[in-house]
């Protein structure tokens, strides 16, 4: 995180004495990144952290992935995935369908109201965007308010839980890193705050802002954490579920640079110009070989001459995987995506907009769309949740017709 938060109970100075009200000192822990030499932050535990009474393995299934082969761009339809009889049992842990990954990053889509277990992610940070519904996201570090539109990130290594706000299904993209997820470095002075070109800023950034204490004796119920990790084989992916004496949720304050946030797609100020304007100035995050952006509602270009819609372009070092939330998209029509799509369009195809497109917004001022969009720099594959979404006749459709064999 770009900048500093204290909450709850601290001692003056770090590293120091500070006891409970029976005279026993609270434990105090160390959460940080790249060993010692980046962002971190300390908590201060009733009970020692490190204690566990079991371990069990998590068997993970659905991480395996198929080589994009032939290379071709596609077209998955996410709410086809989960079917509206089995969201109840559905938590947005477990219930992950994964879509696309590679050894840097793995996009996952869940639908569900059920509450997932404790978890946290050892293998990197995750960015998880709500596309519909609410949940109470409860961490070690306090709770956060999860809404339709924000991205909660949560760094490596926080133990957390999803409690889904009854009603209508919490629908979650996830974008898992295999390392930091941080604002865009050109957003920020070289001391961390948010520059005056950033199209966000500190305020629009929302961490806990209490401690989040569930109190237990010597003899309740253990606390299970599920817990991501490294490891050679599955696909660089474990589980381990460990077995805790206490609740982990017995932190009465910590204060650093590293925590979980919210921060809502409607709070990014996107950047225009008298013509169109390329895919960086709409970077929302970034991590190792990859980028997040999104597309918000927005005045589009207004010199006299100018083609709204995106002009026709090769990823010569990247796949572009495309998430459509929100709005309408004019540059698609005609292919078939909509509400709840995935395109991916892989380095080494050139893509655009759908044939009639690229004329007919011409003299459109406003594009009513809403989108993230992952970039990353090693190929991606497809997961067994793409498959299952797959549409078949995506690739053709800038042709209009299919092969002939």
């Amino acid at each position: 995180m770009p900048y500093y938060r204290s909450v709850g109970d601290l001692p003056p100075k770090r590293h120091t004495q500070f006891r409970q009200p029976d005279g026993s000192l609270y434990l105090e822990e160390l959460i940080g990144e790249e060993g010692f030499g980046s962002d971190s932050s300390l908590l201060y535990h009733h009970n020692i952290p490190s204690a566990i009474v079991d371990a069990r393995v998590w068997e993970l299934s659905g991480l395996h992935t198929t080589p994009n082969v032939p290379l071709l761009p596609r077209h998955f339809r996410l709410h086809a995935l989960f079917d509206e009889t089995e969201v109840k049992a559905v938590d947005a842990v477990t219930g992950r369908r994964l879509i696309l990954g590679n050894a840097d990053v793995r996009i996952s889509y869940a639908v569900g109201l059920a509450d997932s277990p404790l978890y946290r992610n050892a293998v990197g940070d995750e960015c998880v965007y709500i596309e519909a519904g609410g949940a109470a996201v409860e961490t070690i570090f306090g709770a956060l308010i999860a809404r339709p539109g924000d991205y909660v990130v949560i760094p490596r290594g926080t133990t957390h839980r999803w409690l889904p706000e009854p009603g209508e299904p919490l629908r979650t993209y996830v974008i898992e890193a295999s390392s930091h997820i941080t604002p865009p470095k050109r957003y920020l002075s070289k001391h961390g705050q948010f520059l005056e070109h950033s199209p966000y800023c500190e305020r629009d950034l929302h961490g806990p802002d209490a401690p989040l204490l569930i109190a237990t004796e010597e003899g309740d119920a253990d606390a299970q954490v599920y817990v991501k990790h490294r490891t050679p084989g599955n696909d660089g992916i474990a589980g381990t579920v460990f077995t805790y004496p206490r609740h982990p949720f017995d932190v009465v304050g910590w204060d650093g640079c590293l925590y979980p946030y919210t921060f809502n797609v409607a709070d990014f100020e996107p950047i225009t110009g008298r013509v169109h304007q390329p895919p960086p100035v709409h970077q929302v995050f970034e991590g190792k070989n990859f980028v997040v952006c999104n597309f918000v509602p927005r005045k589009v270009d207004y010199h006299p001459l100018s083609i709204p819609v995106p002009y026709y372009h090769s990823n010569v070092d990247s796949d572009e995987v495309m998430f459509y939330c929100g709005g309408d998209y004019e540059a698609r029509k005609g292919s078939g995506v909509g509400q709840g799509s995935v395109s991916l369009h892989p380095g080494g195809h050139s893509h655009g907009p759908q044939p009639d497109a690229y004329e007919g917004g011409i003299g459109a001022e406003y594009f009513d769309e809403l989108a993230v969009m992952v970039d990353t720099f090693r190929p991606l594959e497809l997961g067994v949740g793409g498959r299952d979404g797959e549409d078949p006749d995506y690739a053709w459709t800038w042709a209009g017709r299919g092969p002939v064999r």
